[in-house]
């Protein structure tokens, strides 16, 4: 496989341009970070100057008709994801865009088949995919040394206070989306997806208990899956003790990692049912100190643009991830179970995670 340098872009200059900003970096020039674009200019280019960036540019507009690039990483406001991803499509210019790379599935459908016309390539930012703890878990479960999947819990319990959700566009369904499902817990649960594989059904509720927003502050769901798992998942920014939780139960072991913003192996723990004593040690022969992050995900980005296949997390996987939102929304809002497969054009919450609306909204209108 030739390794090539590619030129990359950062759009949106916020707090998490920063994570991407380092992962580039990383790269051993693999990739080089060329420009970046915030509506800020000021901002712009202070970043520009803290990462040695050549050039700044007010809007994406301006930087792909005035600077040759490969990649850019989008990390703007979600509502803006979909608008920039098509306009680097239709440029030729592949994306890693962070979660979600649309809001809403008829959005996602839409960036798809713009997909198939274009030379360029999305990945959606799912770095708790690519530690090695997680590749470990996996491959382990993928080759039956755990025995069958049962049980697994998906906790996401953060604190955000009324300041967090005054900055405009937090807290309303036209500029994320949706709440810590949309914003916060997708990172665990999406993991969860990827270990247990493709989902049967979802029975949620959702609440607005603490926050003056339009969209959830907690949200539960239970899950079944095709290998016949099943699986709590729990999201919340209401929770003063912050923590990250995934639990595992299978067969011949349970696998559980807690972490709040990203793992490391130290944060995950394996526990041998009777007489399959040699999964842990299995595990703990291939130990590493490598941290999940951005770096981890990029690398294999690149890896899949040298040799010309879907990058991780491609738009199809990533569509499956926010399936799941969109049936946790539809359940909680209707009381009804939603089956994967049903949320199709017809439906409400295909074209707004919100769909038939929030319970909370239609008290507060009347």
């Amino acid at each position: 496989m030739s390794q090539r340098s590619y030129r990359t872009a950062i759009v949106g200059t916020g707090g998490i341009a920063t994570a991407h900003a380092r992962a580039v970096r990383d790269t051993d020039d693999r990739a080089r970070l060329v420009a970046v674009v915030d509506l800020d200019t000021d901002r712009a280019r202070a970043f520009a100057d803290t990462w040695d960036v050549p050039r700044s540019f007010a809007g994406l507009g301006e930087l792909l008709r005035e600077e040759e690039v490969e990649l850019v990483h989008v990390c703007t406001p979600p509502q803006q994801h979909a608008p920039m991803i098509e306009a680097c499509l239709k440029a030729g210019v592949s994306v890693l865009v962070e979660k979600p790379p649309a809001l809403s599935l008829a959005e996602i459908d839409e960036l798809i088949a713009l997909e198939q016309s274009s030379s360029g390539r999305v990945a959606t930012v799912f770095q708790h995919r690519f530690g090695p703890a997680a590749i470990r878990l996996r491959r382990m479960a993928g080759a039956g040394e755990l025995g069958r999947a049962l049980l697994a819990t998906c906790h996401t319990q953060w604190f955000r206070d009324d300041a967090y959700f005054a900055v405009p566009w937090r807290g309303s369904w036209e500029s994320e989306g949706g709440g810590p499902t949309m914003g916060h817990g997708i990172h665990q649960f999406d993991l969860l997806l990827s270990v247990l594989g493709p989902w049967q059904e979802v029975t949620a509720v959702a609440a607005r208990s603490a926050r003056q927003t339009q969209t959830e502050d907690i949200s539960m769901a239970l899950a079944t899956f095709d290998n016949a798992a099943v699986a709590s998942v729990v999201n919340s920014v209401v929770s003063p003790r912050e923590t990250s939780t995934l639990r595992f139960d299978y067969e011949h072991a349970t696998v559980e990692l807690e972490h709040l913003y990203g793992y490391t192996d130290a944060d995950w723990r394996v526990t041998a049912a009777p007489g399959h004593e040699g999964v842990a040690d299995r595990w703990v022969a291939e130990r590493s100190d490598l941290p999940s992050g951005h770096e981890r995900q990029l690398a294999a980005v690149l890896d899949a643009l040298d040799e010309g296949t879907p990058p991780p997390v491609a738009l199809d996987e990533a569509r499956r991830t926010m399936e799941f939102i969109a049936a946790l929304y539809a359940s909680a809002f209707t009381g009804q179970r939603v089956r994967q497969g049903e949320i199709g054009p017809e439906s409400p919450f295909y074209r707004r995670m919100d769909g038939t609306g929030a319970p909370w909204a239609k008290v507060s209108s009347t």
